[in-house]
């Protein structure tokens, strides 16, 4: 399975931002997909993540800001990020949770894009 990130870059503060990340290879389902974040001198948190019936949950720094979403169809996974502020700089990782056609789980990780927002 492969992860295939997008959408990362430099934006001001107050910007927006968004990310996509799309999997591939012998997929039969997608349980869970999440995005997580390692900011500079900090650890790996969780951002976002979306259940596969749609059940979401976000870092309290984010809520009000930031929304997942999912395409079962495309094996997608999207974070829209508004009103982005310095202290969300960091590099952003897409995770999901496969289940492939033997019925076995593996979760998988992207490469990571970075986001700064800086004026």
């Amino acid at each position: 399975v492969q992860l295939v990130e997008s959408g990362g870059g430099l934006v001001q503060p107050g910007g927006s931002l968004t990310l996509s990340c799309a999997a591939s290879g012998r997929i039969f389902t997608i349980d869970s997909m999440a995005w997580y974040r390692r900011a500079p001198g900090k650890q790996r948190e969780l951002v976002a993540r979306i259940a596969r019936i749609g059940w979401t949950n976000y870092v309290d720094s984010v809520k009000g800001r930031f929304t997942i979403s999912r395409d079962d169809a495309k094996n997608t996974v999207t974070l829209q990020m508004n009103n982005l502020n310095p202290e969300d700089t960091a590099v952003y990782y897409c995770y999901v949770d496969v289940v492939n056609p033997e019925g076995l789980m593996h979760d998988y990780w992207g490469q990571g894009t970075q986001v700064t927002v800086s004026s």
